[in-house]
């Protein structure tokens, strides 16, 4: 019996935010890329505001750019994983969620934690896109 070994592709950014953790951004497979939880910090991993909607906005702007760096974007996304540390919050992600994807919409788990890496993070998400035919 053969198995076939399907090649793995790293997805990085200049700067890397997460290269310090031993953490890959996205994962490309196949037509398939994997991202990483994204959060409200901008490129030198400061997060940009304790207001849930400045954190949700650079969060969706880390996810649009690691999903273009992998060849992918926000139309093509499948599946998500929202993470927030208080679910009072769910219209606000639910408008947004209306205003960064497109129909159909990506299957999605909203989900309140305790706590996310930082204490200071208030949402983060992690993602599945497609990589279209070029």
């Amino acid at each position: 019996m053969s198995s076939q070994h399907e090649a793995r592709e790293r997805v990085t950014t200049s700067p890397d935010w997460y290269e310090p953790y031993a953490i890959s951004l996205g994962i490309r497979t196949g037509n398939l890329l994997f991202v990483s939880g994204q959060a409200g910090f901008d490129e030198t991993g400061t997060t940009v505001s304790p207001d849930f909607d400045a954190q949700a906005r650079q969060t969706f702007a880390n996810l649009k750019r690691v999903l273009e760096e992998g060849g992918s974007g926000l139309e093509h996304v499948v599946k998500v994983t929202i993470f927030v540390t208080d679910i009072s919050v769910i219209d606000q992600v639910i408008a947004l969620r209306r205003e960064f994807f497109t129909l159909p919409y990506p299957a999605d788990t909203i989900a309140e934690v305790r706590a996310l890496a930082r204490p200071d993070w208030k949402i983060e998400i992690e993602a599945i896109g497609l990589i279209p035919d070029s």
